[in-house]
């Protein structure tokens, strides 16, 4: 049967593919934003979120602050990516959103798993009030800078989609990209792809999670759930293959909510999946539903504790504005 090798989590936020000299330069867009879901999961204004902070984020958005940041979780990534190597998986099960990459609105599964042996890339859509330059190397960071084909695990990936459904999951499926120019991978995949295998591609399984869009968003008990039965799919799997998972993306953003973030994390440190099954919906919302990914790999890891963690609260504005990036590894399911 498959062996689970190795657990992950990362952030993937445009930021992490910055030099820090680039992150005022991003920061701009939020001025541009007709507003964000503050931390108690309401709607408000930049301006609104600048008056309550007041001079609570001015050492953490100056820019020697938010350069030191930078520095560390380029640290983060590379310590990530050497624990990718140490464990040497076969295949690479990563779980991401899509943001309207791969599906559109026309058909949003709830979950899906891409079973085709070509991976193919979409390209990034072009963003207002950010600089070309700035737009190029996010870009080519999240492996969207042209179409690129990565590997595949086709039949092992077909595999897991028909234990899980006999396990009760309802999955969806897909096998190929048609037409790159439309609909293909995007972010979630590309930047694990890009940033953390190095010279050795490894063939990856693509478990797409519908975080963003309602109303089918899966709630954090069931992506718990799909991630114990996930577990099970790969230890059922009639291959001999090394396996590791990863999660993309998180944790809360577009207003940095450390209190959330660091239940998430200090759930993640002690094997509480109670309290990751129970995480407030409302303060879920746009990025900061992401956390969800997280939240099927601490499933499929369901009695064991993070080996690692790292945690970053970036506030790039006065408001408070910004992501927290965590970055964390399991080992493998046998390791002490």
């Amino acid at each position: 049967m498959a062996q689970l090798v190795f657990g992950g989590g990362t952030s993937h936020s445009p930021i992490v593919t910055l030099d820090g000299d680039m992150w005022e330069g991003y920061a701009q867009i939020d001025k541009f934003s007709q507003g964000f879901y503050d931390t108690d999961g309401n709607f408000a204004t930049l301006q609104e979120l600048i008056d309550r902070a007041g001079d609570r984020y001015v050492k953490e958005s100056s820019d020697e602050y938010l350069r030191q940041q930078a520095d560390g979780i380029q640290g983060a990534l590379d310590r990530l990516a050497a624990d990718i190597a140490a464990t040497a998986p076969d295949v690479l099960i990563i779980i991401g959103d899509d943001q309207l990459e791969l599906f559109g609105f026309s058909n949003m599964p709830a979950i899906s798993i891409f079973y085709g042996d070509k991976i193919i890339s979409h390209t990034a859509r072009q963003r207002p009030n950010l600089a070309d330059e700035i737009q190029s190397v996010v870009a080519k960071g999240h492996g969207m800078d042209e179409h690129h084909v990565w590997q595949g695990a086709g039949s092992f990936a077909r595999e897991l989609i028909e234990s899980l459904i006999e396990q009760g999951v309802d999955m969806g499926a897909a096998n190929e990209v048609t037409d790159p120019t439309k609909y293909g991978f995007g972010h979630a995949f590309g930047f694990i792809i890009t940033r953390l295998m190095g010279e050795k591609k490894i063939p990856v399984v693509p478990v797409l999670l519908n975080t963003y869009f309602p109303p089918n968003q899966p709630t954090s008990a069931r992506c718990y759930d799909i991630g114990r039965k996930l577990r099970k799919a790969i230890e059922s799997s009639s291959s001999n293959l090394r396996v590791g998972i990863i999660a993309s993306g998180g944790l809360s953003h577009f207003v940095t909510n450390a209190p959330l973030d660091q239940l998430v994390l200090d759930a993640l440190r002690t094997g509480n999946g109670e309290a990751l099954c129970t995480l407030p919906p409302h303060l879920l919302k746009e990025g900061s539903s992401e956390i969800k990914n997280w939240v099927v790999v601490a499933g499929a890891f369901e009695g064991k504790t993070t080996a690692w963690d790292e945690y970053f609260p970036v506030y790039r504005t006065l408001g408070g504005t910004g992501i927290g990036l965590a970055f964390a590894s399991w080992g493998a399911l046998g390791d002490s």
